[in-house]
Order: C-alpha cells, then sequence, then structure tokens
C-alpha cells in the first residue's frame, strides 16, 4: 500500500471520528490500569460493569490493596481468568505503593514489569493516559492491518513495527483507537461487512463481502 492511500485511510477515519478513545470507562491513570489489565480475553463491556461496581469502593492502590486477592476476585468474577487476574492487580497495587509512590509511571520498562501488564497494555496506558504516540496491537488491530493492506506482518510485534514506520505523525496518537473500533465494529473476524465499509475503496482486500441478502 503507497503512502498515498494509507494517508487516505486515516483521514477517513478521523473525518468519522476526529477524538476516538478506549471505551473501557476510566477516571484515573490508574483506573484505566486496571481496566486494561482485566480487558484481556474478556470484552470492555464486562469490564465496566465490574468496575462500575469495584471502583467506587476502591479506585486507588492503596484501596485495592487492601481488599485483596479474595475481594478482588469477587467484584471480577464474571470475568475470565479472574482469579489470576485479582492476583496480578493486588501484585501490581503493592509494586505501585512500594516503587512507584502509589502512581502509575508514565514508562513502558517500569509499566511492563508490573504483573499481568504486557506490551499491549503498556502502550495503552501510555496512549491513553500519558498522551504517547503508541499503537497497541490486538487481535482486531492485527486483523485490520493485514486484511486491509495498511501495515501487514506475521505477529503483533511486526504490525506495531509497521504501523509506526508508516503511520503518518499526526495520525499516530489516535490510530490504533480508529482500527480497533473499525475491527470491532465494521472489519470483524469472520465477516467484514465491506457494504457499508467507510475505507472500502482504499482497502486492499480482494474478496470483498457482499450484503446479506435481505
Amino acid at each position: 500500500m503507497n503512502a498515498n492511500k494509507r494517508r487516505a485511510i486515516y483521514e477517513t477515519l478521523q473525518s468519522l471520528n476526529p477524538h476516538p478513545t478506549t471505551e473501557l470507562e476510566y477516571a484515573t491513570p490508574f483506573e484505566l490500569l486496571i481496566a486494561v489489565m482485566l480487558s484481556a480475553q474478556a470484552t470492555d463491556v464486562s469490564v465496566n460493569k465490574a468496575m462500575r461496581r469495584m471502583f467506587p469502593v476502591a479506585n486507588t492502590p492503596q484501596k485495592v490493596w487492601e481488599l485483596g486477592e479474595a475481594g478482588v476476585a469477587d467484584y471480577i468474577k464474571t470475568i475470565g481468568l479472574y482469579r489470576t487476574k485479582a492476583k496480578n492487580v493486588v501484585a501490581t497495587c503493592r509494586i505501585l505503593l512500594d516503587q512507584h509512590g502509589g502512581e502509575v509511571p508514565a514508562d513502558r520498562e517500569a509499566l511492563e514489569s508490573l504483573p499481568g501488564v504486557g506490551r499491549k497494555t503498556a502502550n495503552v496506558v501510555l496512549n491513553t493516559a500519558f498522551g504517547q504516540p503508541t499503537i497497541a496491537v490486538d487481535t482486531h488491530i492485527f486483523r485490520v492491518a493485514n486484511r486491509t493492506g495498511l501495515a501487514p506482518g506475521k505477529d503483533v510485534r511486526a504490525v506495531e513495527a509497521a504501523l509506526e514506520k508508516f503511520t503518518p505523525a499526526e495520525f499516530r496518537h489516535d490510530a490504533h483507537h480508529w482500527l480497533i473500533l473499525h475491527g470491532r465494529y465494521v472489519c470483524k473476524a469472520r465477516r467484514p461487512e465491506c457494504w457499508h465499509c467507510v475505507i472500502e475503496p482504499l482497502c486492499e482486500f480482494k474478496p470483498k463481502t457482499p450484503p446479506p441478502e435481505m
């Protein structure tokens, strides 16, 4: 895909959604960190439902630490892998209290050293909480980048590198938000909805999906 076509894709997505953001609900960097940690292999909807119950009770590292694993697990038991996630959340809170003054660090290495925090989670927090132009590649973005030809790659790190290389600087902060939403609602895994895709004329996916028969 050439540079002009890539720019046109981002300009089109920007025109429809000038200020995209995560669908996770949060009010502080800490709330975002916990929500993103819990969202692995779970939907944002399920995480939001659980956090609407937990955050009014515990939304700081100290309060979540005081809840303990059993307390956190009780709030998040509707979320997949909740026991492991509860353990990681509480351990992360202890590290934040002991090593970072109870604050979420705006540093990749420090974030990735937290239990249950990988590169994707760190990228989301750095981008959404701290305004850094990182690109977090999940399954939706991996699919859209490869299917459209925007930034092909064999694995998530390759796609992330390609997106960082080929995304014009002015779009880099918002790129992963546009792409994840596009993958979630239009360029779906089983059946991409090409018939109402705004970037369909620019997309290099050849077997365009026809609309379903009425």
